[in-house]
């Protein structure tokens, strides 16, 4: 005997309490940095969004050793991130400085919070189609860490001036965009800390350790420039590659073209 049809969609997808709870800590994360930038605590703000990243990627990984995957915790994910890294950085950013700039300061926070959303769209209806190894576009926490880890240092260092409201601005804008962008972006899902490794990479990795004790913040917001500084330029040396490729093959085959003709 089949159940009722209200009784069946009223089961829908199972609720884990354990991820779900630690997806709704990295949403709070988000929506008390807005909160505090509101109140013009920049340093705490930032913080926040700092936290909302670490609780990010434990609940995924939470959810797959405790078997408690459902869709539920992956929409509720997509909206807690759509909070914590779309529209608590751009809020934060305006609040900062760029509503300084009048119109043009709230249209690129806005700017950058759409792209944030696009960017969770295409990510979830591209979901188990696209490569594992590698993001198309810059994932939403990288783009939060650099706008917000942007204003973090220059509210803890002071920097307000005009010059470094209007980089502020760019960054915002180039962190949007980047998000909806084709460029793809290294993921580290197949980056194992059992692999073998030089001797020389773990001294390199005891000297980052040794930097990050010393300053936290600088090492932390520079891995994240690195990161996406890199995969442009892997962008730019792709598109090269692949124009003098296709020039090469372009002679060949016309080459081959008038052969076939000949005969």
């Amino acid at each position: 005997m089949q159940e009722p049809v209200q009784q069946q969609r009223a089961k829908g997808s199972p609720i884990y309490l354990l991820p779900s709870m630690i997806t709704l800590s990295a949403m709070f994360c988000g929506f008390y940095a807005m909160i505090r930038s509101i109140g013009g605590d920049f340093y705490h703000a930032g913080i926040a969004i700092a936290v909302a990243m670490v609780l990010d990627s434990l609940d995924g990984r939470v959810a797959r050793l405790t078997h408690t995957s459902s869709p539920f915790g992956a929409e509720l994910d997509s909206l807690a991130d759509m909070v914590s890294f779309g529209a608590a950085p751009a809020m934060l950013v305006f609040n900062w400085g760029l509503h300084h700039l009048g119109r043009i300061g709230w249209l690129v926070s806005f700017v950058y919070c759409a792209c944030a959303a696009l960017r969770l769209a295409r990510f979830n209806v591209m979901l188990g189609v696209t490569d594992k190894k590698y993001f198309q576009g810059l994932p939403s926490p990288s783009a939060a860490a650099l706008v917000a880890g942007y204003v973090y240092l220059c509210a803890e260092y002071q920097f307000n001036s005009k010059f470094m409201i209007i980089l502020g601005l760019f960054v915002t804008l180039i962190a949007g965009l980047s998000m909806v962008s084709n460029i793809k972006f290294y993921s580290f899902k197949e980056f194992h800390f059992h692999q073998t490794a030089p001797f020389r990479a773990v001294l390199a990795i005891l000297a980052l350790m040794i930097l990050f004790f010393y300053y936290p913040e600088e090492v932390f917001y520079a891995f994240f420039v690195i990161y996406t500084v890199v995969s442009y330029l892997f962008w730019i040396l792709r598109i090269g590659y692949s124009k003098k490729t296709s020039s090469i093959e372009a002679p060949e085959q016309e080459a081959a073209a008038d052969v076939e003709k000949s005969h």
